[in-house]
C-alpha cells in the first residue's frame, strides 16, 4: 500500500461542519484492492489480539463488535486502517471516534478520514495505522506500544498545558472562538476587534508591573510585610557570606530557592545545618542569581487562587510521597504509585508520575536512605522538597474551608499586588482558622498560576476556575464574534466580495476582506496573491482592528484544509459551473457542489445563506441547509423565484432595469442598474448577478436601502478597486478589456456583454489552463471564435504537466469546432501578444484580454495608455 498525500483539516471541511478536525489520508491500496480482510487468513483473529479494545467499534452495524463482524464479512483494508488510526489515538489517551473511508474516481485509491485531538498526533497516526495494517497483513510481529508512547511524547510536546486547555475548553462551552497563536500557549479568544488573549493563565488584561513585582520575590515581601500581610522572615544571598549572616539573624530551620524561580524548581526546604545549607545555595543558583532565603516554617503547604479579586479555590498539597508496608522497596513504592490510574505522562492525567531527580536524592540521603530501603510500615518517605504536581504531588480541595477572614487576606494579596489571576502559596497548620491565630505566613504570590490541582484534585470537589477567567475577560453583553460574509461560487466571488466590503464599509465598519488578489484591511492591501484560503481568513480574524469581515473563500482552500472561521452569518454561492473538474478527486458538478455547500453548511441557524435561483446545484443545496435562505435571480419572471417570493422568502431581482428586493407581492426597489458603474450601463448582466447578491447580503446584514443604494453607485470599477474584473482602458482610437474570465462560464459572460459592443474589429488574446479538462480548453476556444474576429493566442503560464503545443493544439480545436471563419495568430508571451494588439490596433477595434495574470496585463496597458496621453498633453 501506498500512501499518496496526508492533510489535516483544521475547520469546517466536505465530510463535516461539525467535526472540524480530522486527517485526510489519500491512500493507494495496490494489491490490497482485490484482498479484502475475508480472503487474508487469521487477519480477524490478528487484529482482535492486537487490539482487543476495538470490541467497542461499533461500525456501521451499530452493535459492540460490529467492526470485528465487518472484518469476518470482508471490508476493504481503507476501512481497517481508519479504524486503527482512531484505536491508537485512543489508547495514547486521546479518545477520538470519527472516521470515514470513500473509494475516489481511481480504482484503488481511497480518501481515509478520521478525527484527532491533537494535529501532530493524527498525522503521525495515518502513517502508523498503515504499517500496523500492513504488519496485520504479513502476520509480523509490530510493537504497538512503542508507536503509543510516541504519540504520547509529540502530544506532551504540541498540546496546550492543563491550564491553557481549561480555559480554550470553557470558552468552547460559551461558544466562543478560539485561534491557536503559535505552538506555544498564547492562544486567541474571539475574532477581530473582539479578541482577547492569553497565554497560560496571563491574561491581556494582566497588569506587566505586577506579574515584575509577583517575580520579584523580594519586592513582594516587601510590599506585602509593608501591608500588614505575614510573611516569612529572611533575605536575599548571592554568595555564602551573605548565607552566613541571614541565618545568624533567623537561624535553622531555613527554606533556600532561587529568587526568579518557579514550580518548585531549585528549592531546598527545612535545611537544618551549614552544610547543607551551602549546598542547597549553589543549587538554587543554578536557576538564579540572586536566592532567598526564609524561616521554615512547619505546617502544610496552600495554594489559594483568586481571579479578578475574588476566590475561586483553594488546595492543600502535598510533595511526591510513598507510604511504606514493610516489604516493598522505595522504587518498588515508587513503581507502584505509578500504576496508579489518575497518575499519567506529563499533563495527560490529573496527576504526573512521580520520577528520581537529585531533589530525591537528596531527600533519601537526609534520611540515609536508598532507593532499595524497605520503609517501615505506614511510615511515609517524602519525594520531593515541593508540593506542585508537575513534580508527582498530590491536591485536597479545601476551598468551603476556609476562614472568611483569611478569604479576605487573599482577596486582599491580588489587589495589593495587582494580579487579575492570583496564586498565593500558605504555610499554615489550616485555614480553617485566621493566619494571625495559628502562626500561618505567605510564602510567594505566582502570577500564571496553574489551575491543575483545582480542576481535578486527587481528594475533595473539583473546581471549574475556568469559568470565572472567561467571566472577567468576556463578561454578560460583551461578544467575542464579529460578522462573517462568506462569498463561494465559480464565477463572480471577488467582485461581489469587494462590493460587500464597500458597502460595509461605507456603513462605518473597519472591514477586513480576502480576495483573489490579495488581503486588504480597510482597502488597504497587506497581503499581495491569491488569498482565498484558511489561513488567509485567519489573518483578518486575528486582526484586532476589524470590525466585519467578508471573505472570499474559493475551493482550494476547502478541499486543503476546510474553512479558516467556526461559522459566518452569511454565506454566498454565486453560481455553480464546471470549473476546475478531475482535480483532487472533483470530476462532477456534484462533486464540486458538495465543496462549495460547506460555506452555506457552516452558517449560524438564524443566519442566511444567499444561493442563485438559477443554478440546479445550488437549489439542491438549499434542501440540506438549516439556517434561513435567500434566493437571487436575474429573471424575475423564473418560476423559482416567483414560488420563493410567494412562499414569502426574500428574493432579489433584476426587473425592468431595477435591483429589487422581493418577498411575496411587495418590491423594493434598491437603484436603477444603469446607476451603478459595475454593471457598465447594465450591459455586463454577468455583473448585474453580483450586485444582486451583495445587495442581498447587505439587506439582510440590516443595512438601510438608502445606504445601500449609495454604495451601489460609489463602487467604480477599475484596476486599482477590481483588478481583472471588466477593467475598460479607453484609448484615443481604441479600447482595450482585462477580465479574469478563465472558464466556459466566465467566457459566455464576456460574450454576452460583448455582443452589445459596437466595435470595428473585436480581438482577443485567449490561453489555456493546462489542469483544466480537454473539453473545458476547447469550450473556452469556441466561446472566443464566436465573440471575436482574431484571436491571438498567448500560452507561457499555468502549463501544469501539459506542454505549450498540447494546450495550443486543444485550442485550435476548439476555434474550429465553432464553424467561424476567425483569423488566429500565436505569440507566447502575453507581454507580447499586448503589445502587438495595442500596436496594431485600427481605429475603432475592441481587444480584449483574458488574462490568467492579471497584474500584468494591466501594467502593460496602463504604461501604454499613460504613455498616449502623455504624448497629447
Amino acid at each position: 500500500m501506498k500512501i499518496d498525500k496526508i492533510q489535516a483539516l483544521r475547520g469546517p471541511n466536505i465530510w463535516s461542519v461539525q467535526r472540524k478536525k480530522l486527517i485526510q489520508m489519500r491512500l493507494d491500496l495496490e494489491d490490497m484492492e482485490e484482498r479484502p480482510t475475508n480472503k487474508i487468513e487469521g487477519f480477524r483473529e490478528r487484529i482482535e489480539a492486537m487490539f482487543p479494545t476495538m470490541i467497542e467499534h461499533r461500525c456501521s452495524e451499530g452493535t459492540r463488535g460490529g467492526f470485528f463482524s465487518r472484518i469476518e464479512r470482508g471490508t476493504w483494508m481503507g476501512h481497517v486502517i481508519e479504524h486503527i488510526a482512531l484505536e491508537i489515538q485512543t489508547l495514547a489517551g486521546m479518545e477520538t471516534g470519527f472516521g470515514r473511508t470513500r473509494e475516489t474516481k481511481t480504482p484503488g485509491v481511497y480518501n481515509v478520514v478520521f478525527s484527532y485531538t491533537e494535529e501532530n498526533v493524527g498525522m503521525y497516526a495515518a502513517e502508523a495505522s498503515v504499517r500496523i495494517a500492513e504488519a496485520l497483513i504479513d502476520g509480523t510481529d509490530y510493537d504497538v506500544e512503542a508507536d503509543i508512547q510516541k504519540m504520547r511524547e509529540i502530544r506532551e510536546r504540541v498540546r496546550l498545558g492543563p491550564s491553557t486547555g481549561s480555559i480554550v475548553e470553557e470558552a468552547v462551552a460559551r461558544d466562543i472562538p478560539w485561534i491557536r497563536l503559535g505552538t506555544n500557549s498564547l492562544v486567541q479568544l474571539g475574532y477581530g476587534v473582539n479578541q482577547m488573549r492569553f497565554q497560560a493563565t496571563i491574561t491581556c488584561k494582566t497588569s506587566n508591573i505586577a506579574v515584575d513585582i509577583a517575580c520579584n520575590k523580594e519586592e513582594t515581601k516587601r510590599m506585602l510585610d509593608m501591608a500588614s500581610i505575614p510573611v516569612a522572615s529572611g533575605g536575599i544571598c548571592v554568595d555564602e557570606e551573605d548565607l552566613e549572616n541571614v541565618i545568624k539573624k533567623i537561624g535553622f530551620p531555613i527554606v533556600i530557592k532561587p529568587l526568579d524561580g518557579n514550580h518548585g524548581k531549585g528549592a531546598s526546604i527545612n535545611v537544618k545545618n551549614m552544610e547543607d545549607a551551602k549546598a542547597g545555595l549553589e543549587y538554587a543558583k543554578k536557576y538564579s542569581r540572586r536566592v532567598i532565603v526564609e524561616k521554615f516554617i512547619t505546617g502544610y503547604d496552600f495554594r489559594v487562587l483568586i481571579i479578578d479579586n475574588k476566590l475561586v479555590a483553594a488546595a492543600k498539597r502535598e510533595p511526591a510521597h510513598v507510604k511504606g508496608d514493610g516489604r516493598q522497596t522505595i522504587q518498588q513504592l515508587i513503581d507502584e504509585t505509578n500504576k496508579d490510574p489518575r497518575r499519567g505522562y506529563g499533563h495527560e492525567n490529573v496527576l504526573t508520575e512521580i520520577d528520581v531527580d537529585r531533589d530525591t536524592q537528596d531527600l533519601l540521603d537526609k534520611l540515609g536512605y536508598t532507593l532499595e530501603t524497605v520503609p517501615r510500615k505506614d511510615e511515609v518517605v517524602y519525594l520531593k522538597s515541593t508540593a506542585n504536581l508537575s513534580t508527582g504531588g498530590t491536591s485536597i480541595d479545601v476551598t468551603d474551608m476556609m476562614h472568611p477572614e483569611n478569604i479576605f487576606l487573599c482577596e486582599r494579596i491580588s489587589r495589593v499586588i495587582g494580579l487579575d489571576i492570583c496564586g498565593v502559596d500558605i504555610m499554615a497548620e489550616n485555614l480553617t482558622q485566621p493566619l494571625k491565630e495559628n502562626g500561618g505566613c505567605i510564602l510567594e504570590v505566582n502570577a500564571a498560576p496553574g489551575f491543575r490541582m483545582h480542576l481535578a484534585p486527587s481528594e475533595g470537589l473539583p473546581r471549574n476556575v475556568a469559568a470565572p477567567v472567561i467571566d472577567m475577560l468576556y463578561p454578560p453583553g460583551k461578544p467575542s464574534r464579529i460578522p462573517i460574509i462568506a462569498v463561494t461560487g465559480t464565477n463572480g466571488k471577488t467582485t461581489t466580495t469587494r462590493l460587500i466590503a464597500h458597502i460595509v464599509k461605507n456603513n462605518g465598519y473597519r472591514v477586513g476582506f480576502t480576495t483573489s488578489d490579495g488581503i486588504y484591511v480597510q482597502n488597504h492591501l497587506m497581503e499581495k496573491g491569491d488569498t482565498t484560503g484558511p489561513i488567509s481568513a485567519e489573518y483578518i480574524l486575528k486582526d484586532p482592528t476589524v470590525e466585519f469581515a467578508v471573505l472570499e473563500t474559493a475551493r482550494g482552500g476547502i478541499l486543503r484544509a476546510g474553512l479558516g472561521f467556526s461559522r459566518c452569518d452569511i454565506g454566498i454561492i454565486t453560481n455553480i459551473q464546471e470549473d476546475h473538474l478531475g482535480l483532487s478527486d472533483i470530476h462532477t458538478l456534484d462533486d464540486l457542489a458538495r465543496v462549495k455547500a460547506t460555506v452555506v453548511r457552516s452558517i449560524k441557524k438564524d443566519g442566511w445563506a444567499i444561493l442563485n435561483a438559477e443554478d440546479d446545484q445550488c437549489l439542491k443545496i438549499a434542501n440540506e441547509l438549516s439556517c434561513n435562505v435567500a434566493y437571487f435571480s436575474m429573471d424575475e419572471n423564473n418560476p423559482k423565484a416567483l414560488q420563493f417570493a410567494k412562499e414569502g422568502k426574500i428574493v432579489a431581482v433584476y426587473e425592468n432595469g431595477f435591483i429589487t428586493i422581493k418577498k411575496g407581492e411587495w418590491k423594493i426597489r434598491v437603484e436603477r442598474a444603469t446607476h451603478v458603474p459595475l454593471t457598465m450601463g447594465g450591459k455586463a448582466r454577468f455583473m448585474i448577478a453580483n450586485v444582486l447578491a451583495a445587495t442581498l447580503a447587505a439587506y439582510l446584514q440590516g443595512f438601510k436601502t438608502d445606504d445601500i443604494s449609495l454604495s451601489l453607485q460609489t463602487f467604480i470599477p477599475s484596476a486599482a478597486q477590481t483588478p481583472g474584473r471588466m477593467n475598460i482602458f479607453e484609448f484615443k482610437k481604441f479600447k482595450v478589456l482585462i477580465d479574469f474570465a478563465h472558464n466556459p462560464a466566465g467566457y459566455k459572460g464576456i460574450e454576452e456583454f460583448l455582443s452589445s459592443v459596437e466595435a470595428t474589429k473585436k480581438i482577443g488574446i485567449i490561453a489555456g489552463v493546462g489542469d483544466r479538462r480537454d473539453e473545458d480548453i476547447k469550450e473556452c476556444a469556441t466561446i472566443a471564435a464566436r465573440m471575436f474576429d482574431h484571436i491571438i493566442i498567448r500560452q507561457e503560464k499555468h502549463l501544469r504537466g501539459r506542454t505549450e503545443e498540447e494546450i495550443i493544439n486543444l485550442i485550435m480545436e476548439g476555434i474550429k469546432e465553432s464553424g467561424r471563419t476567425v483569423t488566429t495568430e500565436i505569440i507566447k508571451k502575453e507581454v507580447e501578444a499586448i503589445k502587438h494588439a495595442i500596436s496594431t490596433a485600427e481605429d475603432g477595434a475592441f481587444i480584449t484580454a483574458l488574462s490568467d495574470v492579471v497584474t500584468n496585463a494591466i501594467e502593460i496597458v496602463q504604461s501604454y495608455l499613460d504613455k498616449e496621453q502623455e504624448e497629447n498633453a
